[in-house]
């Protein structure tokens, strides 16, 4: 296959007309990537005023409505990705903007037949100042890249849909993204690390992680507080269980295995011991990492001991 930007069509999903500002940017970035997305794809969810104001906006795009009748970014997704028929779809969330060069930088490693996704580094944007108690190992639970991700561009299990390319092929034969496994309601599910999971096992492919293909993605005030960190984690302990149930069970963890017993208890020796360097403001980000452990582990706990459950195996159909 061609490994030509050409190749690329585009879906930025989007839900809610507070994301204007944050769309508008985003719809920009895509279009400023040169060379160029086949055609871009702005999937809107179950909201016609702000279709037809992106329509107005953008006439150079084509929307789609959610086709499925839940509300959900993994239904808005699939729903966008049914208009296209290029070799390569990437995806990018619609609050989020891409820096110039990632959609090339993206697709590059498919000139890999082997390589059936990508994904790229996500910069997280605090919208004020970033509190000095975030970690550096934690910034996934603000949907950015995060200290024992690789620094350089290699095979890795998961990647993040915020930022996202895909084999077409490959995608369609797993049915995309599962529709109610992911951010509805109350729950946060990670349907991109199933998708992964399942591409890989189907396809019999690799994801690579492209460092170079860059996005920033905004993290709000309300979003800066402890509060949310540890809601944020206990959902990953609980979204996890409920991973490992749909794919082959704690085999599907092993990149969580690495990071408990491996970055973590490493990054909670650095911060301990800090304070003896002179560096006492290190025990900060250090006690939320063992707090967001422990929300993850009451998380996981719940979802073991009979918390609800979202098994579903439904797929979208072309």
């Amino acid at each position: 296959m061609s490994t030509a930007v050409s190749d690329v069509g585009v879906v930025v999903p989007c839900h809610h007309e507070r994301q204007w500002p944050l769309l508008r940017r985003s719809i920009d970035s895509v279009l400023a990537q040169r060379p160029a997305a086949a055609r871009v794809i702005v999937a809107v969810d179950h909201n016609e005023p702000l279709r037809t104001r992106i329509r107005e906006a953008f006439p150079q795009v084509t929307t789609v409505a959610n086709g499925y009748p839940g509300r959900g970014v993994s239904g808005n997704r699939n729903s966008g990705a049914r208009l296209l028929d290029t070799p390569v779809i990437a995806l990018l969330d619609g609050d989020a903007s891409a820096e110039s060069g990632w959609l090339a930088a993206l697709t590059a490693p498919f000139a890999d037949p082997s390589v059936c996704g990508v994904g790229g580094a996500i910069t997280p944007v605090w919208t004020g100042r970033r509190p000095r108690w975030v970690p550096e190992e934690f910034l996934w639970a603000w949907g950015g890249a995060y200290a024992g991700l690789p620094t350089t561009a290699g095979p890795v299990r998961n990647v993040w849909s915020a930022s996202m390319a895909v084999r077409t092929e490959a995608f369609r034969a797993v049915g995309g993204f599962r529709v109610d496994f992911g951010k509805v309601g109350d729950l946060s599910r990670p349907e991109d690390t199933d998708l992964c999971l399942r591409m890989s096992r189907v396809a019999g492919g690799i994801w690579w992680y492209a460092p170079d293909a860059r996005v920033r993605h905004p993290v709000d005030a309300d979003k800066a507080l402890l509060r949310y960190f540890l809601g944020r984690c206990y959902q990953e302990g609980r979204g996890k269980i409920a991973l490992a149930r749909l794919n082959r069970g704690p085999a599907s963890l092993s990149s969580e295995r690495g990071y408990l017993l491996g970055t973590v208890p490493r990054a909670v020796l650095r911060g301990a011991t800090a304070p003896l360097r002179g560096d006492s403001a290190a025990l900060l980000p250090t006690a939320a990492m063992l707090a967001g452990v422990g929300a993850a582990g009451c998380g996981a706990l719940v979802e073991l001991t009979g918390g609800r459950r979202s098994g579903s195996t439904r797929r979208w159909r072309r």
